[in-house]
């Protein structure tokens, strides 16, 4: 009778890929917890994996979509006790920083871009230009806030000084959660919420990754070299590549291309 011998499969590693701008809508692949929340179940409760690698390559989008995501990895995490590991690609800025402070840690490439912690509102005013057409602005509302900051009529100091405020509350839940997730990592020797951004090793520097490394590499050292690693990326919906609407995909990619653009991508 001859005897059989099984060969021991190594630790499976979820490998998530989090590219593009974060955003609620969800055009042209951007992310959202909507769109994600499908793809990180899987992450984290097929199969049992021994870890979840995020792979991040995002300038950055909306604060409130960061921030659900981010809660639903550490969740995720939490519950399935599952270690989560952020590998930064090109760039992880703003809310793409936001995603990496959710895993437990930080590896990055000597080029690099990361950090940006800080909130940005930005857009362009018309009223001169409906003004030498002819062309009457007709707002009315039931409050005098209501038509805050519209872009066809000259800007208020009052409405300034109320986004100012917003922000200041954004951006401070921003610091919170970066503060909450690095600790005492963080170098106290300069100020890391400017809004300015950090590359590769000056990022491990000031605490705001662990170190230089890729994320093959970096996990098989950790895990063994028979680790077997699991691809999960996001898929728009069939409907969404069938049917495009191209008018939208027009205003998502500008506004696409205005973000990365900010680091040279």
């Amino acid at each position: 009778m001859s005897a059989f011998r099984f060969r021991r499969r190594g630790p499976r590693i979820s490998v998530v890929r989090l590219q593009g701008v974060i955003a609620a809508s969800g055009g042209r692949g951007a992310l959202s917890l909507a769109g994600l929340r499908p793809l990180l179940e899987r992450a984290f409760r097929k199969g049992k994996p021994a870890a979840v690698a995020l792979a991040i390559n995002s300038p950055g989008g909306s604060p409130v979509q960061s921030s659900l995501i981010g809660s639903h990895i550490r969740a995720l995490s939490e519950e399935t006790s599952v270690p989560v590991h952020a590998f930064i690609e090109d760039v992880a800025a703003s809310g793409g920083y936001w995603l990496a402070a959710a895993a437990d840690d930080i590896h990055l490439d000597p080029s690099s871009v990361t950090g940006s912690i800080g909130v940005i509102s930005a857009g362009f005013g018309f009223p001169e230009l409906l003004s030498r057409w002819g062309i009457e602005r007709r707002v009315h509302t039931a409050g005098a806030d209501k038509s805050l900051l519209d872009p066809f009529r000259p800007e208020r100091d009052a409405d300034i000084v109320r986004l100012k405020e917003i922000q200041t509350r954004i951006h401070g839940s921003f610091i919170d959660h970066v503060k909450a997730r690095r600790g005492a990592k963080l170098s106290t020797d300069r100020d890391l919420f400017t809004g300015d951004v950090f590359i590769g090793q000056e990022a491990v520097d000031l605490g705001l990754a662990d170190g230089i490394g890729h994320l093959f590499p970096v996990m098989r050292d950790r895990y063994g070299e028979k680790a077997q690693f699991s691809m999960l990326s996001q898929r728009r919906p069939l409907m969404q590549r069938l049917v495009p609407g191209v008018l939208d995909q027009a205003v998502d990619a500008v506004e696409a291309r205005a973000l990365w653009s900010r680091y040279g991508l």
